[in-house]
């Protein structure tokens, strides 16, 4: 097999150089995420894609949190982030800015997530929405598309967390 590595090996980036460093072009935005953790495991996996930002909108804590801090472990630190009390503020932010936005959602017409291809000249914002309503059917329709990640078991849908996890590894492997 193989020795375990220790952290000090793994020569990761301090949070100033992780600042400085070319970023992946994505923001996440997480419309009316009530749970912490969520939030937290959003900025973690943020942090390992290095992506641009995240903008935290309607209910979604903010940091400083103890909550997030347990499982963001210091990546609230390194990726930035935004609130708008009114995601619809963060569309328009987003639009003016030409991102092409893109809610991760069951909905008529979507793109399941093996068959999306990315633009690597396009800068994305995907939009993951709240535990029990998901995303906004107001931000489903300003969306520019919809991704969906498929699923074979009995359950209508993957924990937020776990779905930035896919749609970020699976943006990543595209492009690289």
């Amino acid at each position: 097999m193989g020795r375990k590595l220790q952290n000090r090996e793994l020569n990761r980036l301090t949070i100033e150089e992780f600042k400085l460093a070319a970023k992946l072009p994505i923001i996440l935005v997480l419309d009316n995420v009530r749970s912490q953790h969520n939030i937290g495991a959003a900025f973690r996996t943020g942090d390992a894609f290095r992506i641009e930002s995240i903008f935290l909108c309607g209910i979604s804590s903010t940091p400083p949190n103890a909550e997030i801090h347990k499982s963001a472990l210091g990546a609230e630190d390194s990726v930035d982030w935004r609130y708008f009390a009114n995601i619809a503020d963060a569309v328009t932010f987003l639009k003016r800015n030409k991102y092409k936005l893109v809610s991760i959602e069951q909905v008529d017409n979507s793109i399941m997530l093996n068959n999306f291809s990315p633009d690597k000249k396009v800068k994305y914002a995907f939009v993951f929405g709240n535990e029990v309503r998901g995303v906004s059917q107001s931000v489903v329709d300003a969306s520019d598309l919809c991704i969906e990640i498929p699923q074979y078991g009995t359950k209508h849908s993957l924990n937020i967390s776990v779905s930035i996890g896919i749609v970020l590894w699976e943006f990543y492997k595209n492009l690289h």
